[in-house]
């Protein structure tokens, strides 16, 4: 029986791995995904009392990887307005791998919640019967359209396939979306700036929840706009971290040097931005606004395992350090410094979106609550497992056929002439 040959789809002049290598490397993610459908069908199916969540602890582990994912996909829109508004060029290298990252984690949030609401048949009701007094309309109704802006970023590198390129009406549609590119970085920019600070003013406005309550500006609590900013922070580190990925998976350069540098130094000036702001937002907390409400502060850390420790890991540790890293350009030089530093503060995201998300909901409230622990289930980390592995296949398979990133013909070019020149000397 013949075997499968994929060299006409690959782009001329790149080199890719065997299909049948490339099946070998794709068939775990594809039994992960298998795993993470069958855990989808049982919440769909049986409801969530799959999972250990309840009436009480109603955000677990679906909404807390779900906001982190969020965040770190912010690279995507952070990146086009860079690229597009702020006319940072360099850019323009990384551009495609950021976009079908931010489709992969936005879609892959979609799926999550889907199966966290338990209706997806239902989805249309948000839209058709709004809640115009919740905050989690206008996410839902961001997060859709901006989902619906990055599938449309997404046709042109699609349509860039070497056999789909061959098709002239294909060819057309191309270069006009190319036009209106600009314009989709731009209402992306502004969707995503909308719905990051609407998830975090979520818990903000919780009154009854002192420990995520915040006082603000106007009707926005301060958790508004440092989620905006932690996500735009982040979310040239993560950019940084996949493509480094990429490149150590393919064992080629993809990018030059001089992106990453100025990934990493974007990240630590808003990084520092964002640490100075979160720190005089927690000063303000622990002094005022908590004791308003007529808690001591630090009652909030005496349970096990949230003590004091979380807050200095998120501030300092997973802030303040990769920041100051990113910030240096001595260190900042240095590969592995800058993703150490990249990879610490992508982290500290993560923790405070669960210490916002769970964290929240464990602390009792009222004298006569009782602390509250949750651990997911299986079905859970199922689920999650599903998209994760979601994620790998699609960019994978875009890696495989579509040019992700520009300069990598001409950065392996040299590479190749020399094995050429050695091979004929031989």
């Amino acid at each position: 029986m013949p075997s499968f040959d994929d060299r006409n789809l690959i782009p001329r002049g790149l080199e890719r791995c065997s299909p049948r290598g490339f099946a070998l490397r794709m068939a775990p993610w594809l039994l992960l995904f298998a795993f993470g459908a069958y855990s989808i069908y049982l919440c769909l199916r049986y409801g969530l009392n799959q999972t250990n969540m309840d009436n009480r602890f109603a955000f677990g582990l679906w909404i807390f990887l779900d906001l982190t994912v969020i965040a770190l996909g912010a690279g995507a829109f952070f990146t086009g307005f860079l690229l597009y508004l702020m006319k940072w060029k360099a850019l323009k290298s990384v551009i495609n791998s950021a976009v079908i990252i931010g489709f992969v984690c936005y879609s892959g949030a979609m799926v999550a919640l889907a199966v966290d609401v338990g209706q997806p048949a239902r989805a249309w009701f948000t839209f058709w019967h709004p809640n115009v007094h919740s905050m989690l309309t206008e996410v839902s109704f961001c997060i859709t359209c901006y989902l619906t802006v990055l599938a449309v970023e997404y046709i042109p590198i699609l349509l860039k396939n070497r056999k789909l390129k061959q098709i002239p009406s294909f060819l057309v549609f191309e270069f006009e979306l190319h036009k209106v590119i600009p314009v989709l970085a731009a209402v992306g920019t502004l969707l995503s700036f909308f719905h990051q600070g609407s998830l975090g003013g979520l818990y903000g406005v919780l009154r009854g929840r002192p420990f995520a309550y915040r006082e603000g500006f106007a009707i926005w609590p301060s958790t508004f706009f440092l989620f905006i900013l932690s996500a735009i922070a982040v979310g040239p580190s993560f950019i940084l971290l996949t493509t480094k990925l990429a490149e150590k998976l393919s064992n080629k350069p993809l990018v030059r040097g001089g992106v990453y540098q100025m990934l990493g130094k974007t990240s630590g000036v808003l990084l520092t931005i964002y640490i100075a702001l979160k720190s005089v937002d927690t000063l303000i907390w622990l002094n005022k606004t908590s004791q308003a409400a007529g808690f001591t502060p630090f009652e909030f850390y005496t349970h096990k395992p949230f003590g004091t420790w979380i807050l200095f890991t998120e501030i300092v540790l997973l802030g303040l350090v990769p920041a100051l890293l990113l910030l240096s350009s001595r260190l900042r030089a240095k590969p592995v410094v800058l993703t150490c530093a990249a990879i610490l503060a992508c982290c500290g995201v993560s923790l405070n979106r669960f210490v916002l998300t769970i964290q929240t909901l464990a602390l009792p409230t009222l004298p006569f609550d009782e602390f509250l622990s949750y651990f997911p289930s299986w079905q859970e980390f199922g689920v999650f497992s599903a998209v994760l592995a979601y994620g790998v296949l699609v960019y994978a398979l875009s890696f495989r056929y579509l040019p992700l990133f520009p300069d990598e013909k001409q950065l392996t070019a040299p590479v190749e002439t020399e094995e050429l020149d050695y091979v004929s000397r031989s």
